[in-house]
């Protein structure tokens, strides 16, 4: 099988309706094997009020179930990256494990600049609104490659895969704002870490331009039915579904590939259209 013998990190899962989730289904279909994150209450976090305790726990029950339904026994952590010494800890934690990645997913994005469906004018948007989004949406992508590395789990010859979509290049439809900067970027960060990271390690990075999907949280709160039913007629083949995205991430993750520093489209073609 492809991916027999290898295991890989697939962050962003929130529940059986996440991209994420649809990716490592395939993975494991295809021989290998997955460690998940998902957001909780760590050690790290800090006055947290009891609202928010409440609402993390309840996230991190709801993602172990959804990972324990849908991929069995698989490890299961809590991992938020806008808190480094959680991400150092979590790849401490894979270390001592003696857990070695051949890859991973970065499937985390987060605006609160956008509430109930609507978008907050991008002239509007306050330092720490933008800081925030580009720290848990680009920024990170570093983070957890620098201490995957540095705890000696992320392999020579891995693979890193981001997602991202169409607005991180072109004004759209559905008018993101603050959340398309953050994606230019993770994207011209996937381009700067293939070329350095290929050079010294052997390691791969791409990313993957989307098709707009409500499935997922994340999707169901910022885009509006009209918007996919429009992504839809404009693409000559309608839009991708999920099972295409993970697909694409597998055949990008496949051992000794060649394949690095790409921004790919899966998006039924929503891409050429003006």
């Amino acid at each position: 099988m492809m991916l027999a013998h290898k295991t890989f990190l697939i962050t962003g899962i929130a529940d059986e309706h996440s991209l994420a989730m649809y990716t490592a289904k395939e993975i494991v279909k295809n021989g290998g094997k997955v460690v998940c994150t998902g957001l909780g209450v760590s050690p790290y976090h800090q006055n947290l009020s009891d609202k928010a305790k409440a609402f993390l726990n309840k996230n991190f029950e709801d993602f172990k179930t959804s990972v324990k339904e849908s991929l069995g026994d698989a490890l299961v952590a809590i991992l938020d990256v806008s808190i480094d010494e959680n991400i150092e800890s979590f790849a401490k934690e894979l270390s001592d494990k003696n857990i070695k990645l051949d890859g991973f997913l970065h499937a985390i994005a987060m605006d609160k600049t956008i509430r109930k469906k609507e978008v907050k004018p991008l002239i509007d948007v306050t330092l720490n609104e933008f800081c925030d989004t580009m720290n848990v949406s680009a920024y990170s992508l570093i983070r957890i490659t620098h201490h995957l590395l540095n705890h000696k789990v992320l392999q020579d010859g891995a693979s890193i895969c981001s997602l991202s979509y169409i607005a991180a290049a072109k004004v759209t439809f559905h008018p993101y704002r603050n959340i398309s900067i953050a994606k230019a970027a993770l994207e011209r960060i996937t381009v700067e870490l293939a070329d350095e990271l290929g050079r010294k390690n052997g390691i791969r990075v791409n990313a993957i331009r989307f098709s707009p999907y409500m499935g997922s949280k994340a999707g169901n709160a910022t885009l509006k039915e009209e918007d996919v039913n429009t992504s839809n007629k404009m693409s000559p083949l309608g839009n991708a579904v999920p099972q295409d995205l993970a697909f694409e991430i597998n055949h990008l993750f496949r051992p000794e590939s060649r394949i690095t520093g790409e921004i790919r489209h899966v998006d039924g073609g929503y891409h050429i259209t003006g």
